[in-house]
């Protein structure tokens, strides 16, 4: 079926002109407290093999969160069900840097896709992986044939010297047996994993196998099996988010990851994936603009209706 994606996408970018100045950068990690505010991007990848785009949807950007999507993938592959012997998949409610659940857990954070939850997958990864960073950039550079992918120094490093929060975590879920390795040189893989920098369009190709049953389109490999690209689908839309999973759900209806870069990747099975990037955050840490541009393509579109019927 063809669709009138560009003309969405104009529409758009458009519309959310009004919109910039309404939110602020992440302003906690000095480095991105200097990105221009005033950016939008937005790309469309589709299982047929076409791609749409507008703005700045090619200029790179820190993906930050969103790569807790891929890390999590790595370490499904590597461990499957095991996973879930030390992180919970319950969305949290609270915010995605928050002590509070892990002292009544004892340890176990409750999904993956917040701070506590990837600091556990990192750890899991650290014990497989001798250089964590380029296995993770090599997984990414296969997903979106750009072998020149990489991360940003000075961003990792900026992130790294102001983690005490996230020392804080490792080290509590440590006390509770939940961590295997040394929080210090998690805390290094945690941090570079979070400065990678990819575009819009590199973003939306990198996720495409979670919209086409676990298939890469471009490479041929299967990813994950059709369940488990499912069951990451359904994590994305319950605890994607952070603590507003729940009203991008109600507003959007796909799985989908966001990031405090600006960033967000969403899924839509069988039609195709989106990105979307804009540096001004709401109060919950997602793209305020992002989040409106997804919002107003599904309801362009309809697509989120038509992929929950699929």
């Amino acid at each position: 079926m063809s669709y009138p994606v560009e003309q969405w996408l104009t529409t758009i970018e458009t519309e959310i002109q009004a919109l910039f100045g309404k939110g602020r950068v992440a302003d906690y990690i000095p480095e991105l407290a200097g990105v221009p505010p005033r950016q939008f991007g937005m790309a469309v990848a589709m299982i047929d093999g076409t791609h749409h785009s507008v703005g700045d949807a090619h200029v790179p950007f820190s993906i930050q969160s969103i790569s807790k999507l891929f890390t999590f993938v790595l370490a499904l592959k590597l461990v499957g069900d095991d996973i879930w012997q030390r992180v919970g998949r319950e969305p949290s409610g609270k915010a995605f840097n928050s002590l509070v659940q892990l002292e009544s857990e004892r340890g176990v954070p409750r999904n993956p896709f917040i701070n506590a939850g990837a600091l556990v997958v990192t750890d899991i990864l650290t014990s497989r992986y001798a250089h964590l960073d380029l296995a993770l950039l090599n997984f990414l550079r296969r997903l979106t044939d750009a072998p020149d992918l990489n991360w940003d120094v000075a961003v990792a490093r900026s992130e790294r010297d102001t983690s005490y929060r996230n020392m804080a975590i490792a080290y509590f879920m440590k006390s509770f047996d939940n961590f295997a390795n040394a929080p210090e040189t998690v805390l290094d893989n945690y941090c570079r994993q979070c400065a990678t920098e990819m575009t819009c369009a590199q973003l939306a190709q990198a996720a495409m196998f979670l919209a086409n049953d676990g298939l890469d389109i471009g490479s041929g490999d299967q990813v994950l099996s059709r369940e488990a690209a499912r069951r990451v689908n359904a994590l994305l839309l319950t605890c994607g988010a952070y603590d507003a999973a729940g009203d991008y759900a109600y507003r959007i209806g796909l799985p989908l990851k966001t990031g405090v870069g600006g960033g967000i990747v969403a899924v839509v099975p069988n039609i195709g994936t989106v990105s979307v990037w804009s540096p001004e955050l709401d109060a919950k840490g997602n793209s305020l603009i992002g989040g409106y541009a997804l919002e107003r393509l599904m309801q362009l579109s309809g697509w989120g209706q038509m992929s929950l019927t699929m």
